[in-house]
């Protein structure tokens, strides 16, 4: 479904992506984890276009032939189905949660260009994006400002405008990250039902989550892979403990990394 064959992102003297080869498969929900700094969302920001890589291929498989997206922008990664949510809640805040996918509906499909038009004639937009919201539980707030959403619903929200125009390939950049407790169900809940018909590659700290919603996970250390398996074989790989999980799964999993208390550095390692 996406693959990438030697992906390199240099910075300078920093290798902040090294020499990656990866393949999400079509129905495959896989994570990708690592600690601060290990080169996830720089990663993110390769597959999507935000940035050019260093070396490398990245390809998306449409209609039974792999396409190159190595060198496509933002906006034409999004045209050929793949979408992402960011790390940092990015929604429209005076727009109505209804308008919020709305208008990522028409940035999708054929009308992307007609912004002059009366909204109103969009119809099979607006019907879209109630579909979407039923699908993410905020149809009921609809007409909310999406300034007026607890920071949970945020989270839904975005899964919802990354899932406007039905891409193939969803990329959520912790979607849980900052969630309360009482609203982290939820999220998982919307994690597992959006991968029963879209590949999903996702980032997050909890390992709870990782290892019960993935079919795979991908570990980063520096740039580079260092495991790439099943949930319980990664669990037990000596080199990701030492980098990364610390001792999960030993004491209840008292050393569990929580995604509520660390985020992703990239930005500040790279200095975006």
């Amino acid at each position: 479904m996406l693959r990438t064959a030697g992906l390199t992102k240099n910075f300078g003297g920093l290798t902040a992506v090294d020499d990656v080869d990866f393949r999400l498969r079509e129905g495959e929900l896989c994570s990708l984890i690592g600690p601060n700094g290990a080169g996830k969302t720089t990663f993110f920001d390769l597959l999507t276009g935000a940035l050019e890589p260093t070396a490398g291929s990245i390809e998306l498989r449409r209609d039974g032939e792999w396409e190159s997206l190595t060198d496509a922008s933002p906006s034409a990664v999004a045209q050929a189905g793949v979408h992402r949510s960011y790390q940092i809640t990015n929604v429209f805040p005076e727009r109505t949660v209804l308008e919020n996918v709305r208008v990522a509906a028409q940035a999708a499909g054929e009308n992307a260009w007609k912004g002059w038009r009366n909204t109103a004639t969009f119809e099979e937009h607006i019907e879209e994006a109630h579909g979407i919201l039923d699908r993410v539980g905020l149809d009921a707030l609809a007409d909310r400002p999406a300034s007026a959403l607890a920071h949970g619903e945020k989270r839904q929200l975005e899964v919802g405008i990354a899932l406007a125009g039905d891409p193939d390939v969803l990329l959520l950049d912790e979607p849980n990250a900052g969630v309360s407790s009482e609203s982290v169900d939820d999220i998982i809940d919307l994690i597992a039902d959006v991968a029963t018909d879209h590949a999903v590659l996702l980032v997050e700290h909890n390992m709870d989550i990782v290892m019960n919603v993935s079919d795979r996970i991908v570990v980063l250390n520096q740039g580079a892979v260092i495991a790439d398996d099943e949930p319980a074989a990664v669990r037990e790989d000596p080199a990701v403990q030492r980098a990364y999980l610390g001792g999960y799964g030993e004491d209840d999993g008292d050393d569990l990394p929580s995604s509520g208390a660390t985020t992703d550095d990239d930005e500040e390692v790279v200095g975006a």
